[in-house]
């Protein structure tokens, strides 16, 4: 129970990778607030970690939208009295269509990036005031190893998430004196029940080809690290990022 009574709000946390973090922080004692765009696979989510006789609650939210995140940042504030936690996980990524750049509508190229970016921004600034005034924060962004692969075909998703590192180092230095810190994880390709179409079974055997570790990597592999830098044993780390990616890249 290395959070308990720890209030935390994962983004995206419907489906997938976020689900994971949901389940894995509750059982860590957080009460969980499982925030995401579908209510109905927010609810959903929370109810199974209720089931498990744990702490969680849904909430929706489109953080895109600015008054969105308020909106959330101040209902969570009020029911709860504190958020100590913010994993901002939400983004766009299995629905892309794998694209050369000038393929790429600018419309398409702003959706990406609205979500992935400049939610993550919107939800800080939502969140953060409230963490100044306990004088306490855990922020996690969640960024991909694409970045340091340059993938190719996905360049506003790489770009996407590349601002994310640039943003945690930078909030960092902002915060840091109210006891808040701000880290990013960078996972390696994770296999959830999310269908991607862009994933072949040529690819993962490739891509699994230049792991150090020859296993597909699963949300759980990534969810010991969040926890660990939601806890008091990471209250002296902050701007830094941490690559999960079973050695598919090695960041000297």
């Amino acid at each position: 129970m290395k959070l308990k009574e720890k209030v935390a709000i994962i983004t995206g946390a419907g489906q997938g990778i976020g689900r994971e973090y949901a389940r894995r922080l509750a059982k860590e004692g957080a009460h969980v607030i499982v925030a995401d765009l579908n209510m109905d696979k927010a609810i959903q989510v929370a109810n199974e970690i209720k089931e498990l006789n744990l702490k969680a609650s849904a909430i929706q939210v489109d953080v895109s939208n600015e008054q969105s995140t308020i909106d959330m940042a101040k209902q969570i504030e009020k029911q709860y009295g504190k958020i100590d936690i913010l994993i901002n996980n939400a983004a766009i990524f299995s629905t892309i269509k794998m694209k050369k750049m000038e393929e790429i509508s600018g419309g398409e190229w702003d959706s990406v990036l609205d979500v992935n970016l400049k939610g993550i921004f919107l939800c800080c600034k939502a969140v953060v005031p409230i963490m100044k005034k306990q004088n306490y924060g855990r922020i996690i962004n969640i960024s991909s190893a694409a970045v340091y692969l340059g993938r190719p075909d996905y360049i506003h998703y790489v770009a996407s998430k590349a601002g994310v590192l640039g943003f945690t180092g930078a909030l960092s230095r902002e915060i840091g004196e109210f006891n808040i810190t701000v880290n990013s994880i960078t996972p390696g390709p994770t296999y959830t029940e999310i269908p991607r179409e862009t994933v072949s079974e040529i690819q993962k055997k490739e891509l699994l080809k230049i792991q150090s570790i020859k296993k597909l990597q699963e949300p759980s592999d990534l969810s010991g690290v969040v926890v660990f830098l939601c806890t008091d044993d990471a209250s002296f780390i902050t701007g830094q990022t941490f690559n999960v990616d079973g050695g598919m890249t090695v960041r000297l």
